[in-house]
């Protein structure tokens, strides 16, 4: 099972009220012991799953935290590789993660996460590089992701630019998906088709970010990625384009239909003042 951001989700335990089971010998032998193994099993976690929840990375400088980092889930592949999975090596309380190369200042940031030797990837090191800018447009400050940077066998580099991805000054920013692939929008960009970043996919799952206002060591409130223009509301917009279609040709027959009727209402009188108009004639040409 994977780790819940403890910023964003609350879990709750409940238990079986067993005593109250095995005092009253309200239930049969075998369901008293199905349930006592399960109570069991449930008692001692998996191997998988985490009994301490995972906390953000924090780059503290002079006693103050100026970035927070978290992800559920961290995953790099390497072309002709298979996936490696950094969450544990993150995030985990037990991860001896260095952030050598970090660094704080008012309109930059660097978040260098240095993972060591991981399988076949020898010194890998992620970094995050991130500014801060006042837009008199907006009368305050945004900080956005830059880039990204992943290092490898010491020397080979891949470089990935981000796209849309910045927030206000005083927010964090989250995403539920900051990837290289396009089936999620691809938020990072290979900087260059010529460098080693065409071999990588990266990609991180609820992801969340924030540099320059940290206060109390906290995540301020999320400004999400969540485009107006999703699948679903594309599909809504469409099918409102075609109802309006619709009533607009409904609209129109019916205004058709009223002319005709319209017309067809002054026929009759034309006729028969026509009709009126000549039997006098043809009574004085009798009469003559």
């Amino acid at each position: 099972m994977a780790a819940s951001n403890p910023f964003l989700s609350n879990s709750h335990r409940y238990e079986w009220p067993v005593h109250q089971s095995l005092t009253q010998g309200s239930l049969p032998a075998g369901t008293l012991k199905r349930t006592i193994r399960k109570l069991l099993q449930a008692s001692n976690p998996t191997p998988s799953t985490p009994s301490t929840p995972f906390f953000p990375l924090k780059l503290t400088e002079n006693g103050k935290t100026c970035i927070l980092f978290w992800a559920k889930k961290l995953i790099v592949k390497l072309r002709n590789h298979t996936h490696v999975d950094l969450t544990d090596r993150a995030f985990s309380p037990s991860a001896r993660l260095d952030l050598k190369g970090s660094s704080c200042s008012e309109e930059k940031a660097i978040l260098s996460l240095r993972f060591g030797d991981v399988a076949d990837l020898k010194g890998l090191v992620i970094s995050f590089l991130l500014s801060n800018t006042y837009y008199e447009s907006t009368a305050q400050s945004w900080f956005s992701l830059d880039s990204v940077h992943i290092l490898y066998n010491r020397t080979k580099e891949a470089n990935f630019n981000a796209t849309q991805i910045y927030a206000p000054a005083v927010s964090s920013y989250h995403c539920q998906h900051v990837s290289s692939l396009h089936k999620y929008d691809t938020l990072l960009e290979p900087s260059s088709h010529g460098d080693n970043s065409l071999l990588w996919h990266i990609t991180f799952i609820d992801f969340q970010i924030q540099a320059f206002n940290v206060e109390g060591g906290r995540f301020s409130p999320a400004s999400d990625c969540a485009s107006f223009f999703t699948p679903a509301i594309l599909m809504g917009l469409l099918m409102s384009l075609i109802l309006l279609l619709v009533l607009a040709y409904a609209l129109h027959m019916v205004l058709h239909l009223k002319s005709i009727e319209q017309l067809d209402e002054h026929r009759p009188s034309i006729y028969l003042e026509s009709e009126a108009e000549s039997e006098p004639r043809d009574k004085g040409q009798a009469g003559q």
